[in-house]
C-alpha cells in the first residue's frame, strides 16, 4: 500500500480566509482608497513616464490580459494627469484666397473658435446691409456724379475742338454711338450730296480724299484720348469705391482686430478678408436677397455660396475642455480617426469646400492623449499605416480616399495638415507586442515605453485589506449594496482560485467586478441588506452551470461508459490520465485511459497521437523524455531493444502539453514489468530525463473531474490522484472532496519522483540501482531490467542466426 506519509495533508487541499480575521464588518465601513489603482506598480511607473516625458515617439502600449484593466488603468493615470496640462488651442479650417483649393488651418486659444465664427458672421451680416447704404448715400452719388461730370466736360471739349478743325479743313464731323464719321462740307457750311459730290472735278476729289485721310489720323488721336479719359474715370471711380469699402470695412473690423490681437494666425487672416471684401466690394453693394424683388435665376451663385468663403469651420472646440483631452476611440477606421471631406449635390454634380471637413479623434485628441485598442486599430490596415505616418511626421492630414481609390472622380480639395502633438496609448495582449515589435520595424521607434501589467500579486495583510478596499469602492461607485466579511472572504478565495496559486490573488479586476455584480443581483433576491458569501458562492455556481454543458456531456459519456475510465481493478499497461478542455469561458478536468504496449525491436517509444499527426510539439516532447529516462536507469550494462507504443484511448482531437508525460511512463514501466496498476487511482504530472516529477497547469480541475468519475462509480477508500509535490501550493479543492479525503473515502498524494509513484500505483517498491548494476530482487525495477536482458538476447540471438542465413545464402549463390 502507498505510505501514508506521502498523502497530502487535509489542510494544504485548500486556501481558505476565515472572515473573522478581517479587520472590517463590512466595506462600507472602509475607507475608500486615494489610488484607483494598485498591484501594478511595474505598469504605473511606465504610463507615469510615458506621459511625463515629453519627447516625439515615446508613446504607451500598455501590455496585459484582457481583463486586467487595461484600458481603465490608463484611462485613470491619464486622466488625472491630463487635468495639470493646459488645454490646447482650438483649430478652425478657413478659405484659402490664394489657393482656394487648398483650405488653410488656423490655430486660436482654447474656446475662441466658436467665438470667431460668430464674429465673423456678424461682420459679413454688418457689411451686407452697411456697405449698400454707404454706396447708395447721396455724398457718395454726388461724389460719383462730380467725376461722371469732368469726364464728360473733358470728353464734350475734345469733341468741339476736333468739330472746329473738321470745319476749318472743310469737313462736317458727326458723332454717334457707333463712333465718328467726317462727311465733306458745302461752301454754305452744309454736308454735301451726292450730286455736289458728282459735279467735284477729279482734283478736288484728290484733294479732298487726301484731306479725309489726313484728319482721319486725327480723329483716331481724339478717340484715344477720349477712351484714356474714361478709362482713368473708370481707375478713378473704382478708387474711390475702395476707399469707401476700405473706410467702411475698417471700420468695423477695427473691434476685432482689437480683440483678437494676442492671435497671431487670426490677425494675419483678418487682414486676407479684409483685402478679399475690397476687391470683391460688389458682391457687398448689391441690396439683400430679402429686398430684392423675386426674380428667378438659374445657374447663378446665391448671396449664401458667395460669403460661404468668409465662415469658419470649427473642427476642434476646446471651450468647455478642462486641461488636456483623454479619449477613448473604440472604432479607428481611417475617417474615424483622421478626419473626412463631405460631399454634397448640386445640379446632380457632387461638390466639396473647406466647411464640409470634418474632424477625427486625432484633431480632437491633439494637445492630449488618445487611448486605442491595439487589436482594434490593426483590423484596419490603412488607419494603422496612415498613423505610423502621421506620427513621423506630426501632422495629421487629411485625404480623401474616395479620389484616393478612384471612387470619385470629382474635383476636390487638399487642406493644409494640421502639426500634430499627441500621445498614443495602446493597449492589447502581450504577445501582440511581442509580434509588432518584431515584425513592425516602425512600431518599436515609435511605441517606446512599454507598461506591462501584471496578472496577479502577492497576498499579504496589507494587499488583502488593499483588495477589500477596491471592493468598497467599486460597490460604492456603482451604487451596489456593501460586502460583509463573509462575502470578500468567498471574493479572495475565488481570486486565488482565478491564479491557482493560494499565496496570490488575481488582479484581473473585470472578472473580479463581475463576480460582484452578480452576487448583488443574488443578494438582492434575497433582500439582504449586504452581499454574503453565500450569494458570491451562488454566483460563482451559476457561473458555473452557465457554461459547463460541455463538462455534463462529456461525464455523462463517462458514467455510461461511452468513455471507458475504469476505477476499481488492475491492468497492465494502463492508467488514468487527466487533462483540461478549454471551451473558450470555461476549463474542466478529464479523465482519459492511457494504455503501453511492449514488443521487441529498435524503434523505441512511439506515441499513437504523434504518428497520426493528432499531437503537439510539447507532447512530443514529452514522449522523447520517457526513451531518454528508460535508457538512464536501464541501459547501463546493455542495450535497449524495445519498440513500445502509447495511446490516449478514445481520443479525438488535439492532444498537447506534457503533464501526461509520468502517466504515460507509469504505464509504460507496468507493461515492461508486467505488474498491474490500480485504476482507482489517477496520475498528472510531467517527468524529466532524471526521474523527477515537475509541476503542471490545472491541477485542481483534474483532480474535482477524477473524483465526480469515482462518487459516481463509488468510493471504496482507495481511490486518489497523484499531483506533483510542487503543485500542492496550487490547490484549491471544492469542499465536497475535502470532506472525503477527511473521511478517508478519498486520497491525494504528491510525488517528487518516478520510484515514488510507481509504488503508490503497484504497491510494489520501486528499488534502487546497486554496485553491481542490477537491482534489488522483489522490485519493479528489477523486473524492468529483466525484461530489457530478455529482449536484448533476443534481439541478440535473432540477428546470429539470421547472420547465419545469410552466409549460408551467400554460399549457395556462389555455388
Amino acid at each position: 500500500m502507498p505510505k501514508k506519509s506521502s498523502e497530502v495533508p487535509i489542510n494544504e487541499l485548500r486556501a481558505s480566509i476565515d472572515p473573522n480575521s478581517l479587520p472590517f464588518e463590512n466595506t462600507g465601513a472602509l475607507e475608500l482608497p486615494t489610488e484607483k489603482i494598485f498591484g501594478q506598480e511595474r505598469a504605473s511607473d511606465a504610463i507615469k513616464f510615458g506621459m511625463g516625458i515629453k519627447v516625439d515617439n515615446y508613446h504607451i502600449f500598455v501590455a496585459g490580459p484582457a481583463k486586467a484593466g487595461l484600458t481603465y488603468t490608463a484611462r485613470t493615470y491619464l486622466e488625472e494627469q491630463a487635468k495639470k496640462e493646459s488645454t490646447p488651442p482650438d483649430w478652425c479650417y478657413v478659405f484659402n484666397f490664394k489657393e482656394p483649393d487648398s483650405p488653410k488651418c488656423l490655430k486660436i486659444s482654447a474656446g475662441k473658435g466658436k467665438e470667431l465664427k460668430k464674429d465673423m458672421h456678424e461682420l459679413i451680416d454688418v457689411l451686407q446691409a452697411k456697405v449698400p447704404e454707404v454706396f447708395d448715400s447721396d455724398d457718395y452719388r454726388e461724389r460719383i456724379k462730380v467725376m461722371k461730370s469732368e469726364v464728360e466736360n473733358r470728353r464734350r471739349k475734345i469733341i468741339e475742338e476736333l468739330t472746329r478743325q473738321a470745319l476749318n479743313e472743310g469737313f462736317i464731323l458727326q458723332v454717334s454711338q457707333a463712333g465718328m464719321v467726317l462727311i465733306p462740307a458745302s461752301a454754305k457750311g452744309h454736308p454735301m450730296s451726292q450730286e455736289e459730290l458728282a459735279q467735284l472735278g477729279s482734283e478736288e476729289k484728290q484733294a479732298l480724299r487726301e484731306k479725309s485721310d489726313a484728319f482721319q489720323q486725327k480723329m483716331k488721336e481724339a478717340a484715344k484720348k477720349i477712351r484714356e479719359e474714361e478709362a482713368e474715370a473708370k481707375k478713378q471711380e473704382d478708387r474711390l469705391k475702395s476707399e469707401v469699402a476700405l473706410f467702411v470695412v475698417e471700420q468695423h473690423l477695427e473691434g476685432y482686430l482689437e480683440k483678437y490681437k494676442q492671435e497671431p494666425e487670426v490677425i494675419a487672416y483678418l487682414g486676407e478678408v479684409q483685402k478679399n471684401i475690397v476687391e470683391n466690394i460688389d458682391d457687398f453693394a448689391q441690396k439683400p436677397e430679402s429686398q430684392q424683388p423675386a426674380i428667378p435665376h438659374f445657374g447663378a451663385l446665391s448671396k449664401e455660396s458667395i460669403f460661404r468663403k468668409y465662415d469658419i469651420n470649427v473642427i476642434v472646440d476646446n471651450s468647455e475642455t478642462k486641461g488636456a483631452p483623454v479619449i477613448i476611440e473604440s472604432n479607428p477606421t481611417y475617417p474615424n480617426l483622421f478626419g473626412t471631406i463631405e460631399r454634397q449635390a448640386l445640379f446632380g454634380a457632387l461638390f466639396t469646400d473647406f466647411t464640409m471637413i470634418k474632424p477625427g479623434v486625432l484633431h480632437k485628441a491633439n494637445g492630449g492623449y488618445l487611448i486605442m485598442k491595439a487589436l482594434d486599430l490593426l483590423k484596419w490596415y490603412l488607419s494603422w499605416e496612415a498613423l505610423k505616418r502621421a506620427l513621423r511626421d506630426r501632422k495629421i492630414r487629411i485625404e480623401d480616399l474616395g479620389e484616393l481609390y478612384g471612387i470619385f472622380s470629382t474635383k476636390t480639395i487638399r487642406p493644409e495638415p494640421i502639426p500634430l502633438d499627441i500621445k498614443i496609448v495602446l493597449t492589447g495582449d502581450p504577445y501582440l507586442f511581442e509580434l509588432l515589435h518584431c515584425y513592425d520595424d516602425r512600431f518599436p521607434k515609435l511605441f517606446k515605453v512599454k507598461a506591462h501589467m501584471n496578472d496577479r500579486m502577492d497576498r499579504k495583510d496589507q494587499t488583502t485589506l488593499q483588495f477589500a478596499q477596491m471592493i468598497a469602492r467599486f460597490c460604492t461607485e456603482k451604487q451596489l449594496r456593501h460586502m460583509d466579511r463573509s462575502g470578500v472572504a468567498r471574493i479572495l478565495e475565488y481570486s486565488m482560485e482565478r491564479t491557482e496559486e493560494r499565496d496570490k490573488l488575481t488582479l484581473e479586476l473585470g472578472d473580479i467586478s463581475d463576480l460582484i455584480e452578480e452576487a448583488n443581483y443574488f443578494a438582492a433576491q434575497n433582500q439582504n441588506e449586504f452581499i454574503q458569501g453565500k450569494h458570491v458562492e451562488q454566483a460563482v455556481q451559476k457561473r458555473i452551470f452557465r457554461s459547463n454543458l460541455l463538462e455534463e456531456r462529456v461525464k455523462e459519456l463517462v458514467e455510461k461508459d461511452v468513455f471507458w475510465i475504469e476505477t476499481d481493478t488492475y491492468k497492465v499497461g494502463q492508467i488514468n490520465g487527466l487533462s483540461v478542455l478549454m471551451t473558450g469561458d470555461y476549463e474542466f478536468g478529464k479523465p482519459n485511459r492511457i494504455t503501453a504496449t511492449i514488443s521487441v525491436g529498435r524503434e523505441g517509444v512511439i506515441a499513437i497521437e504523434r504518428e497520426s499527426k493528432m499531437s503537439g510539439n510539447i507532447h512530443t516532447k514529452g514522449v522523447m523524455i520517457l526513451t531518454s529516462f528508460l535508457r538512464e536507469r536501464f541501459a547501463h550494462n546493455k542495450p535497449l531493444s524495445l519498440t513500445a507504443t502509447l495511446c490516449f484511448e478514445q481520443s479525438y482531437g488535439l492532444v498537447e502539453g506534457d503533464s501526461a508525460s509520468s502517466t504515460e511512463l507509469f504505464a509504460l514501466l507496468s507493461a515492461l514489468a508486467h505488474v498491474p496498476i490500480y485504476q482507482g487511482i489517477a496520475v498528472t504530472g510531467s517527468v524529466s530525463q532524471k526521474g523527477e516529477i515537475q509541476s503542471v497547469g490545472g491541477v485542481t480541475r483534474k483532480v474535482e473531474a477524477f473524483y465526480d468519475i469515482c462518487k459516481h462509480k463509488g468510493l471504496n477508500g482507495r481511490q486518489g490522484v497523484i499531483i506533483p509535490q510542487k503543485n500542492i501550493r496550487n490547490l484549491m479543492l471544492k469542499q465536497e472532496v475535502i470532506d472525503s479525503v477527511k473521511d478517508g473515502r478519498f486520497h491525494i498524494w504528491a510525488i517528487n519522483t518516478v520510484e515514488e509513484g510507481i509504488e503508490i500505483l503497484t504497491g510494489m517498491e520501486a528499488g534502487k540501482l546497486q554496485p553491481d548494476g542490477t537491482y534489488p530482487e522483489g522490485t519493479l525495477f528489477r523486473k524492468v531490467d529483466e525484461r530489457f536482458l530478455e529482449m536484448a538476447e533476443l534481439v541478440r540471438r535473432f540477428g546470429k542466426e539470421e547472420e547465419v542465413k545469410t552466409t549460408q545464402r551467400t554460399k549457395d549463390d556462389s555455388t
